[in-house]
């Protein structure tokens, strides 16, 4: 049962899990010899400066914990991306973030260009049978079984990782070597664990979870399309929270798109909607 309660305590305790698992992240791949990824971190006040060089997509180029003591910071936030040659976005949080703030990322020439929802949960002891029979409908054939269950990822299993990470999110093959490296950083790392999830034997499924300070973050989680719709995801959560319960953790947190699958896989495992934040780009890109 979520015994949370909506209160302004809850919506920082959710944002700072978003802020530490980033953190730890970054400073894991920062950390690599030599830096290979162009890594930075920076701080202006309570926002958190996420930058890199080789990695241009908007999760790795991102401010977040943006508050109202903040808005007078946010011209040398800007500063210091177009220093770097990067465009940048700002996320926003319900109740954290005034119409002070918002006007002032208005006047600076940005807008709220997507919605992201951040759900959480009280973790609870889930049966987290490591394998299980599931109904299938076999093409022409009627109902079949097939046996699903969910491992920890040993290292030597990080290209595997990798492949599932890129395919099950339409990124190219041509990713999987850096998203291995990036995450080998990780594997092992304290606080992290990552998941497999096999069906019949075949690894179709990943997820990751990470915690600290007593929170819980599910940081990634794909299934490979050819093995959708078997309710594998749903699965990875009951193994992640049951995880989060063991470690100690009072709240687990996990990211989605408002109304996506993984909207209705966490609905459906008792999270509950901790807010649905903006995202902020600039006009003219």
């Amino acid at each position: 049962m979520n015994a949370l309660q909506p209160s302004l305590a809850l919506i920082r305790d959710i944002e700072a899990s978003e802020i530490e698992f980033m953190m730890d992240r970054m400073e894991a791949i920062r950390d690599r010899p030599g830096n290979p990824e162009g890594v930075e971190i920076e701080r202006f006040g309570n926002a958190v400066c996420f930058y890199s060089k080789t990695m241009p997509w908007p999760a790795f180029n991102t401010v977040k914990g943006l508050a109202e003591a903040d808005a007078d910071r946010i011209d040398s936030i800007v500063a210091f991306y177009r220093d770097r040659g990067r465009a940048v976005q700002f996320e926003a949080v319900p109740a954290l973030a005034s119409s002070n703030l918002l006007r002032k990322l208005t006047e600076a020439g940005f807008y709220p260009s997507g919605i992201h929802t951040s759900m959480y949960v009280q973790p609870e002891r889930r049966e987290a049978v490591p394998a299980y029979l599931n109904s299938v409908q076999a093409s022409g054939r009627g109902p079949e079984q097939e046996t699903i269950s969910i491992e920890a990822l040993r290292e030597d299993q990080l290209e595997l990782y990798a492949a599932i990470h890129c395919r099950g999110t339409g990124l190219p093959d041509a990713g999987i070597p850096s998203v291995a490296a990036n995450n080998q950083v990780l594997h092992g790392r304290p606080g992290w664990q990552f998941y497999l999830t096999y069906v019949d034997g075949v690894a179709a499924g990943a997820g990751v979870l990470f915690t600290q300070n007593n929170k819980a973050s599910f940081t990634f989680a794909a299934v490979l399309p050819a093995y959708r719709n078997r309710g594998l995801h749903r699965r990875l959560l009951d193994a992640r929270i049951d995880e989060a319960h063991r470690r100690g953790c009072g709240i687990a947190v996990g990211q989605c798109a408002y109304l996506s699958q993984s909207h209705r896989d966490m609905d459906r495992a008792g999270m509950k909607l901790g807010y649905v934040r903006t995202t902020w780009t600039r006009l003219d890109g």
